[in-house]
């Protein structure tokens, strides 16, 4: 999972705000580059320095970071939503990495070079010569390995924790704020670290209007079908708490997410769980070595699940990983969640 799981968007004007920076595309916004401010007559170093609270610490930059390594799909688009290609070093993912050639930051994949298909590591960091890594607990970093903010910042790297993953001071649960206040926590705050706020704004805009639409036509009180977020896992199911993206995506399509006391963000619960909350839906996350397909299989298949109503009315959904971990991909998954609930429900 996270290294959690490694798990479209059809945005529409969004006011004024809009109108300068988003180029609209079948599945999101592509930011275009905001002029540079020494060519306006403008001095960047007066924006520096600037403090910003990242997972309840106050960091602060004197300058931009210039040569940024990020760690896994969703984390590498919101750099690349808010046109910060040529902030990069390199990102590191796996290589079932799912669709790049059709999101609007396809050209951020085509200039940032791939540093590698394995975890990310100290090493590959020092290799790339970064001065900031942009990851997560569990998406990147993980103190069994060694690697961590802590290590970094001994060898004179940076680090930006994706807020997804804030650890809530209960043990190594994470989660400290709803998952789109997340994603747009992490915008603002790169906004600002990277003097490109205006884009961060309009990007937000644009996905607060994504959602506004999908709410709009979804379904709602006792029309909402109960939901259940699968990952994997056969003896326990991996799942989704109240502070990981999916939370956000099932709630704000019109499910009731059956999950939503689990103040953590991916978690494991037992079967019975599942089995006495009834869900009516059940949305597969698309992700790492089983495929959706053996997945579905095994949810009709395994006996405890029979009479479980997603199951007898084969009400099971896809999505990808990255549809339903903190990313630029979030909006156009309720969006399309939206559809399949409301289906659903009628």
């Amino acid at each position: 999972m996270p290294n959690p799981p490694r798990p479209a968007a059809f945005l529409r004007p969004a006011a004024l705000l809009l109108a300068a920076a988003l180029a609209l595309t079948g599945c999101g916004a592509e930011v275009t580059p905001e002029p540079d401010r020494r060519a306006a007559g403008q001095d960047r170093d007066a924006h520096y320095p600037v403090t910003v609270e990242n997972c309840g610490e106050k960091k602060t930059y004197d300058r931009a970071p210039q040569r940024v390594v990020t760690n896994d799909i969703g984390i590498t688009e919101i750099m690349f939503a808010l046109g910060l290609t040529d902030h990069m070093a390199g990102y590191v993912m796996p290589d079932d990495k799912g669709d790049t050639d059709s999101v609007p930051w396809k050209d951020g994949y085509r200039k940032t070079k791939w540093l590698s298909k394995e975890r990310i590591n100290k090493e590959l960091v020092l290799d790339a010569r970064a001065d900031l890594v942009f990851a997560g607990w569990n998406y990147g970093f993980n103190e069994g390995e060694g690697f961590t903010p802590a290590e970094l910042k001994r060898v004179g790297v940076d680090s930006y924790l994706l807020s997804e993953s804030c650890r809530n001071g209960q043990g190594k649960a994470r989660g400290v704020m709803p998952p789109l206040e997340a994603l747009y926590t992490d915008l603002r705050n790169l906004g600002k670290i990277f003097d490109v706020e205006d884009r961060a704004a309009t990007l937000i805009a644009s996905f607060e209007k994504e959602v506004a639409d999908a709410r709009a036509k979804a379904p709602k009180g006792s029309d909402r079908p109960r939901v259940f977020l699968y990952d994997d896992g056969k003896d326990k199911p991996l799942t989704s708490g109240a502070y990981a993206g999916p939370h956000d995506i099932i709630t704000k399509a019109g499910g009731d997410h059956i999950m939503k006391d689990l103040k953590d963000s991916w978690t494991t619960v037992g079967w019975e769980t599942v089995v006495d909350r009834d869900p009516e839906v059940i949305v597969i996350n698309n992700y790492g070595g089983t495929s959706a397909e053996q997945k579905r299989t095994f949810l009709k298949t395994y006996q405890p699940l029979a009479g479980v109503s997603a199951v007898r009315n084969d009400r099971i959904v896809v999505l990808d990983y990255v549809d339903l971990v903190e990313s630029p991909r979030n909006p156009a998954a309720i969006t399309s969640l939206a559809r399949e609930l409301s289906e659903a429900a009628s």
